[in-house]
């Protein structure tokens, strides 16, 4: 007795469906804005960009892992940008080329040495931005 089953490319065609599905739902789909809302301008990858590259040093004078970095236009009252150091205690953001001024410090709210003593910024590091560059700094925690 003969049974039929599906072909074999049929088989995966639906399969292929089903995934389709499960792991790209409809509603993550970028959907085209609002035509007279305002979203907050992001870089994209062809924009040009200058670069505030930096290192969180602890009282040791070792790196820090895992500070909050925040950084802002001068101007503003409110940071727009927040980085986390990484194991090197680097951090990296990328912000508008052209003439501009920023402020950078670390959000040390919860931060504390193994023995248990709260950490301080020594003091906020201000940053000039001319071009498309990069400009490298130090943020330098006290006891």
């Amino acid at each position: 007795m003969t049974t039929l089953r599906p072909r074999l490319p049929a088989r995966i065609a639906s399969l292929s469906c089903l995934l389709s599905i499960c792991f790209f739902p409809i509603h993550d789909l970028a959907l085209p804005a609002v035509v007279g809302a305002s979203a907050p301008q992001k870089l994209k990858p062809t924009d040009q960009y200058a670069l505030i590259f930096g290192t969180v040093w602890g009282p040791d004078n070792h790196p820090v892992y895992g500070v909050k970095v925040r950084i802002r236009r001068s101007r503003d009252k409110k940071p727009k940008w927040e980085v986390t150091s990484d194991h090197a205690g680097e951090f990296a953001q990328r912000v508008p080329a052209g003439k501009s001024d920023y402020e950078v410090w670390a959000d040390l709210k919860g931060v504390k040495t193994k023995n248990g003593e709260r950490l301080h910024l020594a003091q906020k590091v201000a940053v000039h931005v001319e071009y498309d560059e990069r400009v490298d700094i130090g943020l330098h925690l006290n006891r």
